[in-house]
Order: C-alpha cells, then sequence, then structure tokens
C-alpha cells in the first residue's frame, strides 16, 4: 500500500486516508489504534476492490500486534461486510479473524470469534459450505489450544445452514474437541454443548450430545464439570418437549450426580441453575426427581452453596405442582428452612430473608401464621442488618396473606422492641428501615403504632440516634407529604423548642433544617420560622448559634420578605450577642447570605443592598420588587 507520499501526489482529497494508512505502520501503539479505529474511512476512501485486495491482506499481515490494536481490529472486521463489497464478498474477512483467533489473548480471541458469529449469518449457504465450515474444522484440528477453544465457539451458527454430511461431520469435530487433552478446550466445549445442542436435530442430540454431556459431567476437571451443568438445561428442556421419559433417563441420573459432586464449586452451579433446571425438567420429574437433590443443597457443608439454594427456594416452592406442592414444602422444604434461619453463615441467612416472605402467598394464611411467623421474628432479630432489611423490605408478602391486623400483633411488636433495644446501634438499624417499613404499612397504620417511637428517637441520648431520626423525619414526608407533616410532624417538631434539655431544643433546629427542605416555603414560613426566632432568645449559647446555622440553611426556602423583615434582624441581633460563637456563626451566616446566587447576581449585590435602599426609602417600597429590579440591573 501507498504511503501519503505517494497518495498525496495523486489527489490532496486522499491525504489524510494515506496519512491514517501510514499510522498502520507506525511504531506508536497508540497510532495504530487511532487508525484501526478508523478503518472504515480508509475503507470507504479505497473502494470495495482496493479494501479486498490490498487493505485486508496488509490488515492479516498485522495480526502479531499489541493485543489491544488486535482487539480493536477483531471488533472493526466484524462489521465490515459493506466495505468488501457486500455479502459475496463477505469470505475475504476470514483469513484475518481466522488468524485473530488462535492469539494467546483471550479478549482478542472471543472478539474473534463473535465477528465471526456475525459474518456467518452474512454467507450464503454455499459460501457458508465452501469458506466457512473449512475454517471451523482448521480451528478444530490446531496444533495449539487457543484455535481449538475459538472453534467451539462456531459450530452452533454454521450448522443449522449446512447439508446433513457435513452437520455428521461437524458432530464429529464437537466430539474430538470434548475429548481433547487440553483442559481448556474441553472447558470451552463444555461451555458451548448446550447452545449447540438447540440447533441439532433431536435424534442426534440423543444418539451424539448426550454422550458428550455425561462425558463432560464426568470430567476429572470440575472446571469441566461446573460448565456441563449449564448444558443440562438445554438438553433437558430440548429431550421434555418430547418426552419426559427421555429427560428422565438421558439427563436425571447425570444432574442427580452432579448435585453430589465432590466438588463444592459443581455443586454451586447446579444449585445457581436449580430454578431453570426445574423448569427444564417440568413439574412432574421434579416432584419425583429434584426434591431430594435440592433438600440436600441446602443442608451442604459449604455455605456458597447452601447460600445459592436459599436463594431459590421460593422459586422452587412457586413451580411445584399445585397437588403436591404443600405437602413436600411443609413436609421436606420446611424442615430445611428452618435449619438455615440459624444457619453460621451471615450469607445464608441473608439469602433466605430475601425470599422466605415470599412463602407466605404459596403456603397460605394458616401455614405462614403457625409455621413461618416464628421464623420471620427470628430473622427480624438477627445480629445482621441486612437480614433485618430483607424481611422489612418484603412485609408486604406476608401482609396481603394474613393482613395487618395479625401482622402488627405478630412482627410489629417485634420492631418496635428492636426499636427501643439498649443498644444503640440496633436502634440505628431499626430508623433506617422505618421510611421503607412506612411504605409497606400506610400512613393510618403508621401513624397509630410507629409514629410515636420516629418522635421519641428525636429526644435519645445518643447523638447518632438522634440525628439519624432527623433524617428519617425527612424520608417519611417525602413519602407521606408536606400536609402529613403539617398536621403530624410538625407540631411535635416545634414542641421541643420549649423542652427544658437544650439538647432536644438543638434537636428541634436540626429537624427544621431537614424538613424546610421537603415542607416548602409557606410552610416553613409559618409553621417552622417563628420557632426559630423564638429559640434566638434562648438562654443557652449553644441552642443560638444553631439559630444562626439554621437561618444559614435553610433561606433559600424564605421569600424576601421574610428575610427582610424576620431573618435580617435576627441575624443582626445574634452578629452583636454576648457570646463570641454565637457571634460567628451569625457572622458566618450573613456572609454565607450575602455571597450565595440568586437568578441576577450575588446576593450581596440584591438582597443586601435591597435592604439598605429599602431603609434609604423609608420602608415604602415592596421589598420583593427591588429584588426583581436588582436582579436585572444588579444595583451596581
Amino acid at each position: 500500500m501507498a504511503g501519503p507520499e505517494a497518495s498525496a501526489g495523486g489527489d490532496d482529497s486522499l491525504y489524510p486516508i494515506a496519512v491514517l494508512i501510514d499510522e498502520l505502520r507506525n511504531e506508536d501503539v497508540q497510532l495504530r489504534l487511532n487508525s484501526i479505529r478508523k478503518l472504515s474511512t480508509i475503507a470507504l476512501a479505497l473502494g470495495v476492490e482496493r479494501t479486498r485486495s490490498e487493505l485486508i491482506p496488509f490488515l492479516t499481515d498485522t495480526i502479531y500486534d499489541e493485543d489491544e490494536v488486535l482487539l480493536a481490529l477483531a471488533e472493526q472486521l466484524g462489521s465490515f461486510t459493506t466495505f468488501v463489497g457486500g455479502p459475496e464478498h463477505v469470505s475475504c474477512l476470514l483469513t484475518p479473524l481466522e488468524a485473530l483467533a488462535t492469539v494467546e489473548e483471550t479478549v482478542v480471541r472471543d472478539k474473534a470469534v463473535d465477528s465471526l458469529r456475525t459474518l456467518a449469518a452474512q454467507h450464503s449457504t454455499a459460501d457458508l459450505e465452501q469458506h466457512f465450515i473449512p475454517l471451523v474444522k482448521r480451528l478444530s484440528t490446531g496444533d495449539w489450544f487457543t484455535s481449538r477453544t475459538s472453534a467451539c465457539g462456531l459450530f452452533s451458527v454454521a450448522y443449522p445452514r449446512v447439508s446433513n454430511p457435513i452437520k455428521a461431520d461437524l458432530r464429529s469435530h464437537f466430539r474430538q474437541l470434548c475429548q481433547d487433552d487440553t483442559p481448556m478446550v474441553r472447558r470451552a466445549a463444555s461451555s458451548k454443548l448446550g447452545e449447540f445442542a438447540r440447533v441439532v436435530e433431536l435424534e442426534f442430540v440423543k444418539v451424539d450430545l448426550i454422550p458428550m454431556f455425561v462425558n463432560l459431567a464426568q470430567d476429572d476437571q470440575d472446571s469441566v464439570r461446573l460448565l456441563a451443568v449449564e448444558a443440562c438445561v438445554s438438553i433437558a428442556s430440548l429431550l421434555t418437549q418430547s418426552s419426559t421419559e427421555d429427560t428422565a433417563t438421558h439427563v436425571m441420573p447425570t444432574l442427580k450426580s452432579c448435585a453430589e459432586d465432590k466438588s463444592w464449586r459443581v455443586r454451586y452451579m447446579v444449585a445457581d441453575k436449580f430454578s431453570e433446571l426445574q423448569e427444564a425438567v417440568g413439574p412432574e420429574l421434579t416432584k419425583n426427581e429434584l426434591v431430594t437433590p435440592f433438600c440436600s443443597l441446602l443442608k451442604d457443608v459449604e455455605a456458597e452453596v447452601r447460600a445459592a439454594a436459599a436463594a431459590k427456594v421460593r422459586d422452587f416452592c412457586q413451580k411445584l405442582k399445585e397437588d403436591a406442592r404443600e405437602s413436600i414444602i411443609m413436609n421436606q422444604i420446611l424442615p430445611c428452612v428452618k435449619e438455615l434461619v440459624s444457619d453460621p453463615n451471615q450469607h445464608v441467612k441473608s439469602a433466605l430473608a430475601s425470599v422466605i416472605m415470599g412463602l407466605s402467598p404459596i403456603v397460605g394464611k394458616n401455614n405462614t401464621i403457625e409455621h413461618l411467623l416464628p421464623l420471620f421474628l427470628n430473622q427480624l432479630k438477627d445480629e445482621y442488618p441486612e437480614v433485618r432489611l430483607n424481611i422489612i423490605s418484603n412485609l408486604d408478602c406476608v401482609n396481603e396473606v394474613i393482613g395487618i391486623q395479625q401482622l402488627s400483633q405478630s412482627l410489629l411488636p417485634a420492631i418496635v422492641e428492636l426499636a427501643e433495644d439498649q443498644k444503640w446501634r440496633v436502634r440505628l438499624a431499626i430508623i433506617e428501615y422505618m421510611p421503607l417499613l412506612a411504605g409497606q404499612l400506610g400512613v393510618e397504620y403508621f401513624d397509630e403504632k410507629l409514629n410515636y417511637l420516629c418522635m421519641a428517637w428525636l429526644v435519645d441520648h445518643v447523638y447518632a440516634i438522634r440525628e439519624a431520626a432527623t433524617q428519617n423525619l425527612r424520608k417519611l414526608v417525602e413519602k407521606f407529604g408536606s400536609e402529613w407533616a403539617k398536621s403530624t410532624v410538625i407540631p411535635k417538631v416545634v414542641n421541643m423548642a420549649r423542652d427544658p434539655n437544650y439538647l432536644h431544643r438543638m434537636t428541634c433546629l436540626f429537624c427544621i433544617q431537614v424538613l424546610a427542605e421537603v415542607c416548602g416555603p409557606d410552610v416553613t414560613a409559618k409553621h417552622m420560622l417563628p420557632t426559630i426566632l423564638t429559640l434566638a432568645e434562648d438562654p443557652v449559647a449553644n441552642v443560638r448559634f444553631n439559630v444562626a446555622k439554621t437561618l444559614q440553611k435553610i433561606h433559600k426556602t424564605l421569600e424576601a420578605s421574610a428575610m427582610q423583615s424576620q431573618v435580617k434582624p435576627c441575624l443582626d441581633k445574634l452578629n452583636n450577642d454576648a457570646d463570641f460563637d454565637v457571634r460567628f456563626y451569625a457572622s458566618e451566616a450573613i456572609e454565607f447570605i450575602a455571597n450565595d446566587k440568586v437568578k441576577g447576581g450575588p446576593m450581596s449585590t440584591v438582597f443586601f443592598k435591597c435592604c439598605k435602599y429599602q431603609e434609604e426609602l423609608g420602608g415604602g417600597v415592596d421589598l420583593n420588587l427591588l429584588v426583581i429590579a436588582g436582579g436585572v440591573t444588579r444595583m451596581n
């Protein structure tokens, strides 16, 4: 291919293209990468014939480049059909991609295989048999394991469109890959077996693929065996569509063997895929063959396996046949679940807690009350917060089955007990769940049963609890609305301003700071600002300087008239307070408000100049009008 000098001599418009082409040879990796990413631009400029005859051969010679460049090249070639003249010429892209599919770096090979799979669909049947199938065979018989590994991902896209003799040949090649001496190749074959099974005729699935599956499931490498579990889902699903007897005969023995495998990783894979396996084999085989293996996984010695199985409990029970569901759950599944509730591993308990509430609609009201509620109570008192959260997060499942009355008599006393626990960290955990719980129970029930707790937390002797309770109020108002806050929360918060304990009076101010943000200017000015101004006269300096902090925090919520008539005099007075700290925070608030932005410019040039100008005019001009005018002119 010509360099930039030669190209530029013929046509100035092609000079940038010549530069890109030259960059493909550059020693700088970043420049080569940049040029690879612009291959489509180069190809468009060269035209389809020169792209096929010059660019593609040139790219094939660059396969020994840096991995980053090769990855970009593999990705580009997958969408290059248009630039080589359409589907009738797409086979010219196979050579560089075949080379890329054999390199050492896995991500490059995987991307090359992805591109080859894309291009396979663009071949005509004749071209597929003439060009693509030989490529698959070359890769599957290559000397290096890398090429044989890549070949495994190409069988499923080539198989459906070729003649029967070639199909038989492909099945034979895939069998060889399943028996390869290299574990990496067998692993790749195992991971693609299910995908291949979905395109192979059912008779050949039974004759050819099931023996491959059985062998892979018995491989001496657990990394191969665990991938065979994924193939089991596809094979079982295909067989069940024609006959559950075939599934019982050809798949179930191997599946049950995998569930008892000596490697915990294989057992984990079975547990993780159990819902899919259950769906694949159907309800009848599940009832007869899968209940015992599932219970074994729930009792597994490895916590990871138990956790994976526990997470599937609800799905497993839901998919059981109705006529046997209750009996299986109560007699076989529930005893295992009871053990898991007190499992020593927190991840197991957390996984169970995320699904156990979903058993209520399945087993019904009576069984929930008699058998499940005691388990819920245990988990609600669990030492791990994630377990408690998962129970509280799913209370609505139980509420729908047993009703709010029964729920309040059983679980809520436990929640109240935790909310008043001696350990402050336990109380803190319940506070964090309260907005979620409120949403589950509804505003009426919350006001009746739990609202008092939220107010009690505001006067807790631990600061972290008071702080969390303040944020809790904000979340509750966001959930229930400002009208609810005005009638239910704000009166109680305002009442704290008269509390003899100065810490509680300070908490009142902290609450107002967060409530103002969600309640809006009208509610803030009418129902909360008077309380702030009253506390500016508090005998305790800490309360007074927190008044300054509060006014600084909420000033954006207030109208300009309220700022002028109420906030400014209050801050001025605090700025002349006898206490140094009060003066400091008042001065800081005044400066902060002055420097804060408004639509027209800094507050220093709008609000406070407006205030001063209004005073000069004798107070006869509406401050709001002055602020609007000042916002436009900046009153400079």
